[in-house]
């Protein structure tokens, strides 16, 4: 990876991650004001404070601290400290369970609703997706023997309606996780509808691993583009070459070109060596020698001369589709797929403690540092789909019932209301390394994975 791709990455991470962080703690941070708890430190991160001012009538330190990956909200309480007599009602641990809940609660809740207000936004302002048009399914998938066609357009899957290639997606990994025989509606290009099922049942765990609709055999149609540069990057080797907007490649050392996607093809699969173009600009034809720069991409050199394809609005038209709706059922929509997204995410770390799911799906810092990377260079809508995303796994991962996260803490509350009192401190010192030896073993399985998808590319 480049210098500039890195930087690249490490500041689309960043900044989800400050975003994430600070609104988690602002949750806990805004229910423990409204029930009168003293906070002494909102910390961005752990360890030393690389930075630290005191606001407000209480004198609350603000800090950015050295280890970015997390945050805390630290409150008066009796536990941590003497407390002044006069400030004793201010204290945390004097709270009723009912208000310490809520303050525990509120981390987790902002990140959802933070989820909400962002689909909300991209639900208002419209997202343009892939239509869900089939590609040629490859020979002994589960498409292929479910006999789906290309060119074909899925409609609904099992009666529920789909516009969107992610919706596609997502409806038909809710249920791959039951194991369910699906079908599939779809309308082709001549208007006939036909009906093919998916014996889902039959899909192997292992390919859970990756793209489900892949693994499937389901590959979405690429509109094919005229072999037409839209575009000629400054500074690039085609720059250099004496490459130009507008001109058609007719072929590549030799070869005939007929579409965009053959001069992708050949380009990337160089190797980095010399190419010899032949273009046709206006009434002349032109040889041009091009030599690609190599990059890093997913792990994995990658070819490239820094040239973009010229778009057709007409093509564009048929491939894609703006999905937009009004405030209210943008609302309404923004609160079922953070919904739905929790409730998977729940189910599918329940399979992965059950053995049925691999767990080569946790992933960590240096995995999502690259999705966030990958989605801002996509633009703002992808980058704010990874951040609503993201914020739904935080959301629930901190309501797990593991001690030293939210969840922890919330089941402590309901075990105080069941005994009639507050738990001893043994049972908690046990509970904390308990959960703090769980928390190492998830983020060491995450750090492997991490590594494992960077070696394998």
């Amino acid at each position: 990876m480049s210098f500039g791709g890195f930087l690249w990455v490490a500041g689309a991470f960043v900044l989800a991650l400050g975003v994430l962080i600070v609104v988690h703690e602002l949750g806990h941070y805004t229910a423990a004001r409204l029930c009168n708890v003293k906070i002494l430190r909102f910390s961005v991160g752990f360890g030393r404070p690389l930075w630290l001012r005191r606001f407000g009538r209480d004198g609350t330190e603000w800090a950015i601290a050295a280890f970015p990956l997390g945050g805390y909200v630290k409150m008066l309480d009796e536990r941590e400290g003497s407390v002044p007599p006069q400030e004793l009602p201010r204290a945390f641990n004097r709270q009723s369970v009912a208000r310490r809940s809520l303050i525990v609660l509120a981390g987790p809740l902002a990140n959802l609703l933070l989820a909400v207000a962002l689909y909300w936004f991209l639900f208002m302002t419209g997202v343009e997706e892939p239509r869900p048009i089939l590609a040629a399914p490859p020979a002994g998938t589960l498409a292929a023997e479910a006999k789906l066609g290309a060119g074909e357009a899925v409609r609904n899957v099992s009666g529920t309606p789909v516009a969107t290639w992610t919706e596609l997606r997502w409806e038909l990994l809710r249920r791959v996780l039951d194991r369910e025989t699906v079908e599939l509606e779809t309308i082709d290009r001549q208007g006939h509808i036909a009906i093919h099922r998916l014996e889902l049942a039959r899909l192997d765990a292992d390919a859970l691993d990756g793209d489900v609709l892949q693994a499937l055999g389901l590959r979405l149609q690429r509109p094919e583009l005229p072999p037409v540069l839209g575009a000629v990057m400054d500074g690039s080797p085609a720059a250099r070459a004496g490459l130009q907007a507008g001109d058609r490649v007719v072929a590549i050392d030799g070869k005939p070109i007929a579409a965009w996607h053959e001069v992708a093809h050949e380009i990337r699969g160089g190797g980095g060596r010399e190419l010899r173009l032949a273009v046709e600009r206006g009434t002349e034809r032109l040889d041009i020698e091009v030599r690609p720069e190599l990059v890093e991409e997913g792990g994995r050199q990658a070819a490239r001369i820094g040239i973009a394809v010229r778009d057709d609005p007409a093509l564009r038209h048929a491939a894609l589709i703006t999905v937009r709706y009004a405030p209210a059922d943008a609302l309404r929509h923004a609160l079922v797929q953070t919904w739905d997204t929790a409730v998977l995410s729940l189910r599918m770390m329940g399979r992965m403690v059950m053995g049925e799911l691999s767990i080569k799906n946790v992933s960590g810092p240096v995995t999502i540092a690259d999705y966030a990377g990958q989605s801002a260079r996509m633009g703002a809508d992808h980058y704010l789909r990874f951040l609503a995303l993201i914020s739904i796994s935080l959301g629930v991962l901190n309501l797990l019932p593991i001690p030293v996260l939210d969840g922890g803490h919330l089941m402590y509350y309901l075990a105080e209301v069941i005994k009639g009192g507050p738990l001893s401190e043994r049972i908690m010192e046990i509970g904390q390394q308990v959960g703090l030896t769980l928390l190492a073993m998830l983020m060491l399985l995450a750090f492997y994975n991490d590594i494992n998808r960077l070696i394998s590319g």
